[in-house]
């Protein structure tokens, strides 16, 4: 059952909410205030509502839909995970309150897991265009300038190599055999243990993987035979035990659903376990260059990235558009399939930006990587302005002569702030690493960074128009207008006023003050002209060394 938004605190709580209110931070009492909006309320009950016809109306009471969205917000703004976020929302009255829990209990962390997946890729894409729409309503994005650039996001996978994924394939069918022996008659599965020759085998591979002699290459070459041979024992065994429960020839004499749960992960793995054991073969002993490559069982859609970075050649993850409008608004994005060229997503990103704004941008920029004269022949047909996309290579006079222009080239200061806004992304909001498991569990974790990371900046620009807008009030005060012209006077009297040379001031040094004070009482009263620096006590006091005297400075006529 959905829980209401509408709730009444209890009356011990009123006096504590009271000094709760007292408690600012920076951050959160901005973005508090976008939460509010009631259409990203209704987006999330909507999705809530969809999961069983009956949901609105029968069921447990679960998360309220603002409760949900805050938390979301919450956990991808401070980076935590779902035990942290359990864990600081019970015990911070401030987190309490921004989440709009107050007095009533938390969820476990399994409920934020199992309810946060509830929200999909097409949920998150939905929340994400109503948080442009706010930006559009509060004037911080107006579609004019739109800049787009492609980064890797990491899946949460080790690295791959072959022998790593051939252990993960026996550790995880042998854990699944292991628990369907149980609920089945004794006997009737025999699972032999292999852990400890796939540790020694993983050993052997890794010394022998240190020499780049022919011996080496012999013994990683054999040891991998062994672990292929252990492997292959273990996947034959997982199909014959899927061969006998659907023949009926499986004796089941527990749970019947623990069975069927630990035979869907039978079926989930053992595909990719032979095709583990195919690009091994391939790669190793056959000395081929394998076709399809499985990089991990638990993340199947991670894919090989290659960027071109010297100290980061090969990344495992997701290649990600990223498309950005004014004040570092990120208006859309989407998950490339594959090592795509940058070539190919300028279009598609033109196309969003004028799908979320109405209109093409004045100015459209992005890098090297994605120039084509085409390119820029689709801009301009589309309604773009001014489009700066750089040229490679040798350039022709003509094309020097352009992209040194103005326009351009305060197009290229503003598209450098995209590698901000990644890096801010990145390190600020959790995206440089997705933690959900699945593609879709990808896509949702990218959504929800985007969408932290654009309340932030939203929440940014409207503290520095306050700013702003208090110092316009400053300045029309009479008395801060009093200070600025007495100001702007002293100036120009100060200007007005002729500086002596540094040559007729005196380079000598003076005497110390006990020594002036006995040549003064010596040689009686001076006559003679002073420094105009010197203070009082020192005119009083002529020094032992005098400057040339300075003319009298002119008053100015009132």
């Amino acid at each position: 059952m959905i829980a209401p938004t509408q709730r009444q605190s209890l009356l011990f709580f009123t006096p504590l909410a009271q000094q709760i209110t007292l408690l600012k931070d920076d951050l959160l009492d901005p973005v508090d205030h976008l939460l509010d909006d009631q259409q990203l309320v209704d987006r999330v009950r909507a999705c809530l509502i969809g999961r069983h016809p009956n949901s609105s109306r029968t069921g447990r009471p679960g998360i309220a839909p603002d409760r949900l969205l805050r938390c979301c917000v919450l956990k991808h703004m401070k980076g935590w995970s779902f035990r942290d976020l359990e864990r600081e929302v019970r015990s911070n009255l401030l987190y309490r309150r921004f989440t709009h829990y107050d007095a009533d209990p938390t969820p476990d962390h399994s409920v934020f897991s199992r309810t946060f997946a509830l929200l999909g890729p097409d949920v998150t894409e939905q929340v994400l265009r109503r948080v442009v729409g706010i930006a559009c309503e509060q004037g911080v994005a107006q579609g004019k300038q739109f800049r787009v650039d492609t980064t890797v996001i990491e899946s949460n996978v080790h690295y791959p190599t072959d022998s790593s994924l051939l252990a993960d394939s026996m550790r995880v069918l042998t854990r699944s055999l292991r628990k369907i022996g149980k609920e089945c008659k004794q006997g009737a599965v025999e699972v032999i243990e292999h852990s400890r020759a796939v540790k020694y085998r993983l050993l052997e591979i890794s010394r022998a993987a240190k020499s780049t002699t022919e011996a080496g290459r012999g013994r990683m070459r054999a040891s991998y035979q062994k672990l292929l041979g252990l492997t292959r024992s273990v996947v034959r065994q997982s199909q014959q035990v899927l061969e006998r429960f659907k023949k009926g020839r499986l004796p089941v004499v527990g749970s019947q659903l623990a069975v069927f749960a630990q035979l869907s992960q039978l079926e989930h793995f053992l595909p990719l376990a032979q095709k583990v054991i195919r690009q091994t073969k391939d790669r190793v002993v056959l000395g081929k260059k394998a076709v399809e490559k499985v990089l991990s069982l638990f993340e199947p859609h991670t894919q090989v990235i290659r960027k071109g970075k010297a100290h980061k050649p090969n990344e495992f993850g997701r290649l990600v558009r990223l498309d950005e409008a004014e004040n570092g608004i990120v208006s859309g994005y989407e998950v490339v399939a594959g090592n795509q060229s940058d070539i190919e997503s300028w279009l598609p990103a033109l196309q969003h930006h004028q799908e979320c704004f109405g209109k093409p941008p004045q100015m459209a920029a992005a890098d090297r990587g994605f120039f084509s004269a085409q390119n820029e022949r689709e801009a301009e047909t589309i309604g773009v302005k001014h489009v700066v996309l750089p040229a490679r290579g040798q350039l022709g006079e003509k094309r020097a002569q352009r992209q040194k222009e103005r326009w351009f080239r305060r197009g290229l200061h503003f598209r450098a702030g995209c590698e901000a806004t990644v890096a801010h992304l990145k390190h600020s909001f959790s995206m440089l690493r997705a933690m959900y498991k699945g593609e879709h569990g990808f896509q949702r974790y990218v959504g929800w960074s985007i969408i932290s990371k654009n309340l932030f900046s939203i929440a940014r620009y409207q503290e520095y128009q306050k700013r702003k807008q208090a110092a316009k009030e400053q300045a029309a005060c009479p008395r801060q207008q009093d200070r600025q012209r007495n100001g702007a006077a002293y100036k120009a009297r100060s200007r007005a006023w002729p500086k002596s040379p540094s040559s007729a001031r005196c380079q000598k040094a003076i005497a110390p003050a006990a020594a002036r004070a006995a040549i003064a009482r010596a040689e009686g009263p001076s006559t003679g002209p002073t420094c105009r620096s010197a203070t009082a006590a020192r005119k009083a006091r002529p020094p032992a060394t005098m400057c040339p005297k300075r003319p009298k400075r002119p008053r100015e006529k009132e």
